[in-house]
Order: structure tokens, then sequence, then C-alpha cells
């Protein structure tokens, strides 16, 4: 089985959904490859971030004690997740190419770690995610070679891909994240339960099951 996941690393929702899903699969036999895309919810960041409450009031348009009911929500969703989403240790609003640049380039075998990786980094750590010095530690983690991966993550062609594909999801129609495209078949938007990863799992499993011929 193929999914592909469309996500930022800075996207509560897609950090739940991820659990959801992972919680899900761990509950299947079937091998399965996933592929990672990023979306850039905002590539106008700058590499210093902005404070991330404010950037964040101005972004929803709502009060601040609106954003605090909704951090609160969300906290509470990832919590019944089994996730934590610590918005109180976040202080920059980040931006998000360096993180995908290194998940693009993280060995097959430990992508998927790294991708959880970075999540904590941002969610329970509060760490700037456009530091590079903070992308090359999380690699390094992985057994990356830290002289290689920093010139890697300098390297434009790794960058320009990474947004490319970001503007290639948009104009395909993807506007919000998490986005599951299962077998290239079944598109699930958002984050969901593991019951519901489970049916749709199941469900499109019998999809690729040839008719029988009476």
């Amino acid at each position: 089985m193929l999914i592909d996941i469309f996500h930022d690393t800075v996207c509560p929702w897609c950090r739940i959904g991820k659990k959801y899903l992972f919680d899900a699969l761990a509950q299947q036999e079937q091998e399965v490859h996933i592929r990672w895309h990023p979306f850039l919810l905002d590539n106008t960041v700058p590499a210093d971030g902005y404070e991330f409450y404010s950037f964040m009031q101005n972004r929803k348009g709502i009060k601040a004690e609106e954003i605090q009911q909704m951090f609160d929500y969300t906290q509470r969703a990832g919590e019944a997740a089994g996730v934590k989403l610590d918005f109180e240790k976040i202080r920059l609003a980040v931006n998000t190419k360096l993180s995908h640049q290194l998940i693009a380039l993280a060995p097959a075998n430990v992508k998927n770690d790294v991708v959880e990786a970075i999540y904590k980094a941002y969610f329970e750590d509060g760490l700037n995610l456009g530091n590079i010095d903070v992308i090359v530690a999380i690699g390094t983690a992985y057994q990356m070679d830290a002289s290689e991966l920093k010139l890697q993550l300098n390297d434009s062609a790794v960058s320009d891909a990474v947004v490319a594909e970001s503007i290639f999801a948009r104009l395909n129609g993807i506007n919000s994240v998490p986005l599951f495209v299962i077998n290239n078949k079944v598109k699930l938007n958002g984050s969901h339960s593991v019951e519901v990863f489970l049916e749709t799992l199941n469900r499109t499993a019998l999809l690729d099951i040839p008719a029988k011929i009476w």
C-alpha cells in the first residue's frame, strides 16, 4: 500500500493526523510505503521567524482570547491522540522550508522518525525550524553527516524543489493539510480517528482486489 501525506511541520493537526494514521497502520499487516510531501503554509515567514501569538492572531483575524481558546482546544485534541502540543513553548512562527528539505534528504529507513523529530522540536521544544543549526542537529541525531547535510540544506536546488512541490500541490487543488492519499485512489482530508483511518485503509485494500471471473 502506498500512502502520500501532504503536510506542514508547524501544523498541529498534521501531527495529530500522523499519530492516528500510524496507530491505525500498527493494526494492519500489509506492507506500507509512505511518501511525504511539503505544503508550505506560509513561505513568506523569514528565517528568524515572527512573534508567534501576534502572528497567529493577525493570520486568523481573531482576538487574543479567541486565539488562546483555539490553542487550548487543539492541545486537548493532541492529548486525546497521544501527542504533546505545548503552545506555551512556541515563541516563533517559523518558516518550514528547511525542515521539509531535511525530510527530503533523510534516508528512507529513518524518514518517518525524522518527521516526528521535527514535530517534536517545534511543538514540544519550541525550536526555530528556520534555523539551519536546529535542522542539522535533528539530522545528525539520525546518523546524517553534519557537514554534508549543511551543504545540502544550502543547495538552492533542494530548496527550490521543496517550494515547487508545495506550489504544485496548491495548483492541483490542495488547499489544506493534512491530506492523505492512499494508493492514488482514496483521499482523506484532516485529522481523523484511528477507526476512520482503519475503515479507509480496509476500503482501499478492497478496491485493489481483482474482480472474480465466474
